[in-house]
């Protein structure tokens, strides 16, 4: 895998675990994202400031979330993570992020798609 691949896995998992298990929305987006960034999820606007400010009420409503990292895919400028979400007082959720990176290895864009992980399930295979 190429310098640049290994470094974007490592850039994605390290903005995800600082802004989601850590609270520390800011210095992830300081660190980790580009000058643009572009979002996809319905539920957060555009751009650095509306990203930090979702995490930041987030981490207030949601003391204790906590993010586990199960597959962590790299192509051409994608990172794709396979997570696990835990969000105390809520559900749990299996989710998928794709993160588009620029050359210097800063996020500039993201999707998401989320499931709650149900109680049952018709196979033993879980979502992990």
């Amino acid at each position: 895998m190429s310098a640049d691949l290994q470094r974007n896995k490592a850039n994605a998992q390290a903005f995800y675990d600082l802004m989601f298990n850590q609270g520390r929305a800011r210095e992830a987006v300081e660190k980790y994202v580009g000058d643009v960034y572009i979002q996809h999820n319905p539920d957060v606007g555009d751009g650095r400031e509306a990203f930090i400010a979702y995490f930041e009420r987030m981490k207030a409503e949601y003391p204790g979330k906590k993010v586990h990292f199960k597959r962590a895919i790299a192509e051409g400028n994608f990172v794709v993570l396979h997570c696990h979400q835990e969000w105390p007082g809520d559900h749990d959720y299996a989710g998928i992020d794709i993160f588009r990176f620029d050359d210097d290895g800063k996020v500039v864009e993201h999707w998401d798609v989320l499931q709650i992980v149900p109680e049952n399930a018709a196979n033993r295979n879980t979502m992990f």
